[in-house]
C-alpha cells in the first residue's frame, strides 16, 4: 500500500490535494464515548465522499452518521472498532478492486443525492421525516403535451391501405388501454425503502411506475387476480397460432406507445406513421415536431387504428426524443426514428422480450466502444457488424418510461448541454444513463439491418463529423460519469 493510499489530517488545501489520489482516507472517532458524532466527524466524511475516497472511521462502532435509519452507511464507509487498529493495515489489503469501486460508486451516489448542495440536504430532511410517518411524496413533474394543431384546427385523415406483412395473426387489435400508474404510492417506501433509498430509486418524488417493480407468481393468472393477465393458450400453453396471439409471461395485459423524433421531413414521417396501421398492442403514436415551422395544413394524416399525437417541442433539440410528456400514458416506449423500417412482427418480439427484461434498453441497432490502441487514453465508438456490442440505439428501442423523467431529473447537465453542442449522441447518452443506473448491458433483438430509407433527405449521420463527434461524446460522458 502506497502513500496514495491514505488521506490524514492536515490543512485543508493539502488534506483536499491528497483526497482526491486517496483510495481510503483515515477519520478518528471523538475521543468521549458520550459522543456519538461531532461536527469535525461529518465534516471529515463529507469531504471524503466529495473526493471519492473511502471513509475508515476508527472507533467507528460508537458513532452514527447523518441520516443512517434510511443510508446504508456500511456500504459506503468502512467502521472499525479502535481495539483492531493493529489490524487495520492487512483488513485493508483484503479488500479487492471490485469491492473498491462498489463502495465509491456507492459514495458517490449518498454524496450527489443527499450532500452535496443546500437543496438536496433540505429535501433528504423533509424525505426523512416523511419516511418516519409513512407519507408518499408528490408525483414527478410532467412536461405538457402541448399539440401542434390550434383548437379548431382538425388535420386531414386518410385510411391506407397496405399489404399485409405477414399472413399469421400476431395479436389483437383493441383499443387503447393505458398501463396503471401509482399504484404502488403507499406500499412502495414499506417495501422498497431500502432500494428507495440506497439503490436507483428516488425517495424525493413518486413515479408512475417503476422497471423494478415486482411481479406477481404465475399463478396469480388463475387464481383470480384482477390484473388482466394474458396467459398463453388461456394457461394450456401452446405453440404456433396460441403462442403468436399472446405475449405470455408474469406481467399483465399492456400495450406500447411509439415516440418518434421529426424534422422537417414530412413525408417521411406519414410513410412511416402508415407503416405502424394494424400493429397489435400499440396504444398510441406521439410525434415530437422538433422544427420551428408548424405541419403543413394540407397534410394528409394516416388513419392507423390508434390515436397519433404531433406535440409541439418548445425548441430543436435532441434531447427532445426522451421528453416525459404527460400523454404517455404505457411503461412501454418505442423510440422510433422517423425514417427507421421495422416490420411488425419484429417490433411485437423485442416487446415481448422487453417486458421480461424491463429494466434494460432493449432494441435493434447495436453499437460498441473500443479502445483507442493507439493513444492508450481514450474510447472510440464503433458501429462495425459485431458480436460484441455495449449499446443499443434508441433509433429502435423499447425501454420503460420511467428513464424518460431520470433523462431530465438525474442525468447531469452537462451531458444534454454536450448533446445541444453537437446535435448529436442522445441515444449514447441514454445508455450511459441506463448503464449507469442497472449496471446491466442492453439487449439486442433480431440480426437483420432493417434501416432503410431510400430518397429521404440527408440525415445528421450522414455527415463526416458524425463519428468523430459520437467519440469525443463516449470520452465526455465516461468522464461525466465517473
Amino acid at each position: 500500500m502506497g502513500p496514495q493510499d491514505w488521506a490524514l489530517c492536515g490543512t485543508d488545501s493539502s488534506r483536499r490535494t491528497v483526497l482526491k489520489e486517496s483510495t481510503y482516507v483515515l477519520i478518528l472517532a471523538p475521543t468521549y464515548s458520550d459522543l456519538i458524532t461531532t461536527t469535525l466527524l461529518q465534516a471529515r466524511v463529507y469531504e471524503a465522499l466529495r473526493s471519492g475516497a473511502i471513509p475508515v472511521i476508527l472507533g467507528g462502532d460508537q458513532v452514527r452518521l447523518a441520516y443512517d435509519e434510511v443510508i446504508q452507511w456500511r456500504r459506503v464507509a468502512i467502521f472499525l472498532p479502535r481495539a483492531r487498529v493493529t489490524e487495520l493495515h492487512f483488513l485493508l489489503r483484503t479488500i479487492p478492486d471490485e469491492d473498491v469501486v462498489l463502495m465509491r460508486r456507492q459514495s458517490r451516489l449518498v454524496y450527489e443525492r443527499y450532500l452535496a448542495s443546500v437543496q438536496s440536504t433540505l429535501d433528504t430532511i423533509v424525505a426523512v421525516l416523511r419516511d418516519r410517518l409513512n407519507i408518499p411524496p408528490l408525483p414527478v413533474d410532467t412536461v405538457a403535451a402541448t399539440s401542434v394543431f390550434n383548437e379548431t384546427f382538425q388535420p386531414i385523415q386518410v385510411t391506407v391501405t397496405m399489404d399485409t406483412e405477414q399472413e399469421e395473426s400476431l395479436g389483437p387489435l383493441e383499443p387503447p388501454y393505458n398501463s396503471p400508474a401509482f399504484r404502488r404510492n403507499y406500499s412502495l417506501a414499506l417495501t422498497q425503502g431500502h432500494e428507495l433509498w440506497n439503490d436507483w430509486g428516488d425517495p424525493f418524488r413518486l413515479y408512475p411506475a417503476l422497471p423494478t417493480d415486482p411481479v406477481l407468481p404465475s399463478d396469480a393468472k388463475f387464481m383470480g387476480s384482477g390484473r388482466g393477465f394474458r396467459p398463453i393458450g388461456q394457461g394450456q400453453g401452446g405453440a404456433g397460432k396460441e403462442f403468436s396471439e399472446a405475449l405470455g409471461g408474469n406481467n399483465p395485459r399492456e400495450q406500447f406507445t411509439v415516440l418518434l423524433l421529426t424534422y422537417e421531413r414530412e413525408q417521411v414521417l406519414l410513410d412511416s406513421i402508415a407503416r405502424l396501421r394494424g400493429l397489435p398492442y400499440l396504444n398510441s403514436v406521439v410525434v415530437v415536431w422538433n422544427s420551428p415551422r408548424p405541419p403543413s395544413a394540407e397534410l394528409r394524416w394516416p388513419d392507423i387504428g390508434a390515436p397519433v399525437h404531433v406535440i409541439k417541442a418548445a425548441r430543436n433539440s435532441l434531447n427532445n426524443r426522451f421528453l416525459p410528456l404527460d400523454n404517455l400514458q404505457t411503461e412501454a416506449i418505442l423510440s422510433v426514428d422517423d425514417d427507421a423500417h421495422l416490420r411488425h412482427d419484429e417490433i411485437l418480439f423485442g416487446f415481448r422480450v422487453w417486458r421480461e427484461h424491463r429494466e434494460r434498453i432493449v432494441g435493434f441497432p447495436g453499437r460498441y466502444h473500443a479502445w483507442d490502441v493507439n493513444t492508450q487514453n481514450s474510447w472510440l465508438y464503433n458501429s462495425n457488424y459485431s458480436c460484441e456490442l455495449s449499446m443499443v440505439l434508441t433509433g429502435a428501442a423499447f425501454l420503460h418510461r420511467h428513464y424518460l423523467h431520470l433523462y431530465w431529473k438525474w442525468l447531469p447537465q452537462a451531458i444534454r448541454d454536450k448533446v445541444d453542442e453537437y446535435m448529436n449522441c442522445e441515444d449514447i447518452a441514454m445508455n450511459f444513463l441506463v448503464s449507469h443506473i442497472t449496471r446491466l448491458p442492453p439487449v439486442k433483438v433480431t440480426s437483420r439491418w432493417t434501416f432503410r430509407c431510400p430518397g429521404c433527405p440527408q440525415s445528421l449521420s450522414e455527415d463526416d463529423t458524425h463519428f468523430q463527434e459520437r467519440h469525443k461524446c463516449i470520452n465526455f460522458f465516461s468522464q461525466v460519469s465517473g
